[in-house]
């Protein structure tokens, strides 16, 4: 079976929901036009082509209000989409990587994107096999982790990336052989119960939570989640795998509950459920946009894997026929509207550094992340087999 022929075509659900889209986008105006400041709702002129303005992209609620608009280099100054693309979307943020694309899609009327939709793990493998195979039906990956781009990278199966996208992106957030680029990032943090502690209580490294008295028998993680394998993997590269098991066993020790996903682990936070946690940055932004005075704060530890910066981002598939096209849309994915949609629609780190994240955030190049090659994280089964070995998972 061809990836061509599991994929589906965005285009045919909008046209079951073209009656809405015409509505929500009716005098929508162009997508960085002059005036279009605050909320990016009014203001502009006329794309001409599909008009979708920037406060479709832009998402909505009390951490987006009052944003400025973003800078970047804006679609309007890319060439337009056109033809067809072969994507294959591992992940997507609960669909919300499709939202984007249908934005796109319905930007340019003559462009159409195919996706194959599944684990990013799973994808990555898929594509190794098929280059090996002798090609693949993919123009494009894009994978929510490094560690599946990486692993992709490793086996020889991508094309060179544009320059002109890989140099809108910090190094750090890029291949170091330009084989992928990161498109949006998402940092580990601590969420905690504002009630019960404060941020002062938090430890700045991670090797210390075992020893903090005030965490003792009142934290949860998600052992199961993609994330915390790329965060064990990053604590794997910088202390070895014997250090990485005596952390998880002292976890354990100090009294750990766990739980399906990092959004219940902040949601406990924020319940009292739990005093803190270990997740993604962005839960708490999430649990924060949803219930406004709810009690949960956000602390970065430093210069460890608890700090690791990870991205979700893109490679063009080596072999692909649709090089252009391909090339073209990385721009785009890059490109000042896209990386609003990433920040204020799925509050991850935008990559590009003429867009703000959201609400009190800091700046990514305020974080102190661990010095790794985020290609490395590639070996999440080394991680898995270390999680079974101590009884984690």
């Amino acid at each position: 079976m061809t990836g061509r022929n599991v994929t589906q075509s965005r285009r045919r659900f909008l046209a079951l929901g073209g009656a809405t889209a015409a509505t929500a986008l009716a005098g929508c105006s162009g997508i960085l036009g002059s005036g279009d400041g605050g909320d990016g709702g009014s203001g502009g002129t006329d794309t001409g082509a599909g008009q979708v303005s920037l406060s479709d992209f832009r998402g909505s609620g009390p951490l987006v209000a009052q944003r400025e608009a973003p800078g970047g280099t804006s679609i309007e100054d890319l060439p337009d989409l056109s033809g067809e693309l072969t994507l294959y979307l591992g992940g997507g943020e609960g669909g919300l990587y499709l939202d984007l694309i249908e934005l796109l899609e319905q930007r340019y009327p003559d462009f159409e994107a195919e996706q194959r939709l599944e684990a990013s793990s799973d994808l990555a493998n898929t594509i190794i096999e098929e280059n090996e195979a002798g090609a693949s039906p993919a123009d494009v990956f894009m994978s929510i982790d490094a560690g599946s781009l990486g692993a992709v990278a490793n086996a020889g199966a991508t094309a060179s990336l544009p320059e002109e996208a890989l140099s809108t992106v910090p190094e750090a957030y890029q291949d170091s052989e330009g084989r992928w680029v990161g498109i949006a990032g998402r940092a580990r943090a601590i969420p905690y119960n504002t009630n019960q502690i404060s941020e002062s209580d938090i430890p700045s490294t991670v090797q210390e939570f075992p020893e903090a008295t005030a965490l003792e028998n009142s934290m949860g993680w998600a052992p199961s989640y993609g994330a915390f394998q790329s965060f064990i993997t990053a604590m794997r590269l910088i202390r070895d795998d014997d250090e990485t098991m005596a952390w998880l066993q002292a976890m354990q020790d100090h009294g750990i509950t766990t739980y399906d996903d990092e959004f219940r682990v902040s949601n406990a936070c924020a319940d009292g459920e739990l005093t803190a946690g270990f997740a993604n940055h962005y839960y708490t932004l999430r649990v924060q946009s949803a219930r406004e005075s709810s009690p949960i704060g956000l602390a970065f530890t430093e210069g460890d894997a608890g700090a690791l910066v990870n991205v979700s981002g893109l490679e063009i598939i080596n072999g692909t026929d649709n090089a252009d096209l391909a090339s073209n849309f990385v721009r785009h994915v890059l490109s000042a509207e896209a990386q609003e949609f990433f920040a204020t629609r799925t509050f991850a780190y935008p990559m590009i550094p003429g867009v703000a994240p959201v609400g009190d955030l800091p700046r990514i190049d305020d974080l102190n992340p661990p010095d790794i090659n985020l290609t490395e994280l590639a070996d999440v089964a080394g991680t898995v087999d270390l999680l079974r070995d101590a009884g984690v998972l």
